[in-house]
């Protein structure tokens, strides 16, 4: 396995050149960001145009890992080998200056380019994606059947040729702004997790994990 610690060798798509210095090209950041997320937005060309569809994702090792029906535009032309360009972004806050050309956001980044290829184990890679959701979840739940699995294309895209983008902090403005008597600063955006709701027609008992959800850090 690559060292998470190791750097992203740019590429001509993924060298960040528009505020450079908030460019990450380390394997720790990308994999933190793509984790905590549920979902990603994969975009690609086909012969009716470019598209951009979220899908929801996960990460084993250094793969991304989406799925869909077999007969769904986007899997048929990803495993036609189409180019693809996978986003995630998590906003954090939004920068409030003393300029409006120096306003902000607070983010985490990443894009991942390159072509998605099919995964044979359907049922591992599947399994794994329940444990993101939540852990415990695969071992309690109806396995998927013959018929399910087979309509189910499972595909993952390596992470080699990707970069992060992150920016954080208080606005920065210019010197001669310093003095405009208006509030500059930040307004946090965080996402939580809310109390469980359960179905009305419920007859097992409660578990862990999901007593445990909205403890937990989103």
């Amino acid at each position: 396995m690559n060292d998470t610690a190791a750097p992203l060798p740019a590429t001509d798509r993924t060298r960040i050149r528009r505020v450079a210095e908030n460019a990450r090209y380390d394997r720790a950041t990308l994999h933190a960001i793509i984790d905590a997320a549920y979902l990603c937005h994969v975009a690609f060309a086909d012969d009716k145009g470019t598209h951009n569809i979220p899908t929801a994702c996960w990460r084993e090792g250094e793969h991304l890992y989406i799925h869909g029906s077999n007969g769904g535009r986007m899997v048929k032309w990803l495993l036609q080998g189409a180019q693809a360009c996978v986003t995630i972004t998590h906003l954090d806050g939004l920068v409030l200056a003393r300029s409006a050309f120096n306003h902000s956001m607070n983010y985490r980044s990443a894009m991942v380019y390159g072509r998605f290829e099919p995964v044979a184990d359907k049922h591992a890679a599947l399994a794994a994606l329940m444990d993101h959701i939540a852990v415990g979840r695969q071992a309690e739940i109806r396995a998927g059947n013959d018929k399910e699995f087979a309509a189910t294309t499972v595909l993952r895209i390596s992470l080699d040729e990707a970069a992060c983008k992150v920016r954080s902090g208080a606005p920065v403005d210019d010197a001669e702004d310093m003095l405009h008597p208006v509030w500059a600063g930040v307004l946090p955006l965080v996402q939580v997790r809310g109390a469980p709701v359960a179905d009305t027609r419920n007859t097992a008992p409660v578990p862990s994990y999901v007593a445990a959800w909205a403890a937990q850090p989103a």
